[in-house]
């Protein structure tokens, strides 16, 4: 992670069934996942996880370049997609800052009974994990020994027990709905390859063992369960009345049963909520039952604690056509009025990941000389979405061109020395103690078919310490992939549209 971010977190899901319990006649029921936001941690920590996550991105996509070109391998013909719904669920999400992360967290309540837990929203991960406890007597997973070395800079040494420092932890023996998934199955042998490979007898637990460039670490056993979530009804309701909310479950989610841990990326949550691009991933399989998109909107990453947006699966009006959301989203998709669309690449080279086509940056309006195969995924570049990674990162040759732009700009501040930035600026009056009036400059990344995001200034010249600004960007290895961070996307309202291959984005402060 980055910014105690998940390098490439996990989900998976094996069939999202909505069965919706007690809406309202001729209703369009929607659901709330609520998005949280944790004190932000050390900036030179935020940068170090970034940089790992980045890092870890960029042999990624090469790797898979390189498998697909020696195995001669061809595009897939895409899917049929689910026929899309009329409804929509939606869960809180909120920034962790005050936790010290630079991560967003979402609610989500799994198993029978229902139980609530805080998990990591990661667009770069597709297994969905919980922090788990198994009852006593169990023996440990096939495959489960001491960690080996990998050369991390990880100060821990050993996996941790998830329960022993942990307050929430599952127990899949006191839910009425969770199956194991035996590591003799299908499931486990195609359709995750971080599963291991022992398997002692046909019946044993498929296992898993993940591991994160950060050094960090999950182990555990994968199994399916139900995901609770609450649906409230979007049609008209006498005044004074309160909005009626109904239960429904996503049976039959597959769940990862994370005993055994290592790395500061786990200690703030209970784990992961899948988000990224795959076949197992929960975003994936919840937006095929639910109109096939899903959207989130990003608070302040420095938001009170108590700011909430919302991380929201089905049609979003906001950023969708009416047209569009009214007949179930048929055709090719469009935008609503004041939000831009780009089309979303689903490359499978750069998968569970979402990538976008970026034609060039701007400062004040002028197209910095960035060299085209920075963005191509073709030449070792490219760009990606992921709201994992808090600063943005860019790869050499765009880093240097965006910020020699904005630091001249800026050339009138006395300048002061702060890690892990390159560019940092005394922002105080020496007179009145105030901040200084300065123009920050208008930074721009212009995507293809014309869509431009324009971030709020203080998504680019963030403000590290009392009184002084930096230029919050980083800089990556080239060639490799760029990173449009958590800050980056911060106070805009982004729908990912899987089924017409279509990001779209819109500014909004994301309160609800």
């Amino acid at each position: 992670m980055a910014g105690r971010r998940l390098a490439t977190t996990l989900t998976l899901l094996a069939a999202a069934f909505l069965a919706a319990a007690g809406a309202a006649a001729g209703s369009k029921p929607s659901a709330k996942f609520e998005l949280i936001h944790r004190e932000q941690a050390p900036w030179d920590e935020v940068a170090r996880m970034d940089q790992e996550r980045t890092a870890f991105i960029s042999s990624h996509a090469r790797r898979r370049r390189a498998t697909e070109a020696a195995a001669g391998a061809k595009p897939k013909a895409r899917a049929k997609a689910t026929p899309p719904a009329d409804e929509a669920f939606a869960m809180p999400l909120s920034s962790g800052a005050y936790t010290g992360t630079g991560q967003y967290f979402v609610r989500f309540r799994v198993g029978t009974p229902a139980r609530p837990f805080l998990l990591v929203a990661d667009t770069g991960s597709d297994l969905t994990w919980v922090k788990c406890r198994r009852r006593r007597h169990d023996a440990p997973a096939p495959g489960y020994s001491a960690p080996a070395s990998n050369g991390s800079s990880s100060s821990s040494s050993s996996l941790a027990p998830a329960a022993s420092s942990h307050a929430r932890v599952f127990r899949p023996d006191r839910s009425r709905t969770w199956a194991p998934i035996s590591c003799s199955s299908d499931t486990c042998t195609a359709s995750l390859p971080f599963s291991l490979a022992a398997c002692p007898t046909p019946g044993s637990p498929c296992a898993y063992d993940y591991r994160y460039k950060d050094g960090s670490a999950a182990r555990g056993t994968v199994g399916t369960d139900s995901a609770t979530i609450a649906l409230s009804s979007s049609s008209a309701r006498p005044a004074g009345k309160k909005r009626r909310q109904a239960q429904a479950k996503l049976q039959g989610v597959v769940l990862g049963c994370t005993t055994s841990y290592d790395g500061e990326s786990f200690l703030a949550s209970d784990g992961v909520l899948s988000l990224g691009y795959s076949n197992v991933s929960f975003a994936s399989r919840a937006a095929a039952r639910f109109g096939g998109r899903f959207s989130y909107c990003l608070v302040d990453h420095l938001a009170p604690r108590n700011a909430t947006s919302y991380l929201t699966f089905g049609p979003n009006p906001a950023v969708s056509s009416a047209s569009e959301t009214a007949c179930g989203g048929s055709g090719s998709g469009s935008a609503a009025p004041g939000a831009r669309q780009t089309p979303l690449l689903l490359d499978r080279r750069m998968r569970p990941f979402y990538a976008v086509a970026v034609n060039g940056v701007s400062v004040d309006g002028e197209l910095l000389r960035i060299p085209r195969r920075v963005w191509d995924v073709e030449k070792g570049g490219g760009a990606i979405l992921d709201s994992g990674t808090s600063l943005t990162v860019l790869v050499s040759p765009a880093y240097r061109a965006v910020v020699a732009a904005l630091s001249r700009k800026l050339a009138g501040l006395p300048r002061v020395a702060m890690d892990p930035f390159d560019y940092c600026y005394n922002w105080t009056s020496p007179s009145t103690g105030e901040d200084l009036a300065v123009a920050v400059p208008e930074l721009a990344l212009h995507f293809a078919g014309s869509a431009r995001l324009q971030p709020p200034p203080k998504s680019y010249v963030i403000d590290a310490a009392p009184g002084v600004k930096c230029i919050g960007l980083q800089e990556g290895d080239w060639p490799g992939v760029s990173v449009i961070g958590n800050i980056m996307q911060q106070e805009h309202l982004w729908e990912f549209d899987l089924k017409n291959r279509r990001l779209r984005f819109k500014r909004s402060r994301c309160m609800q």
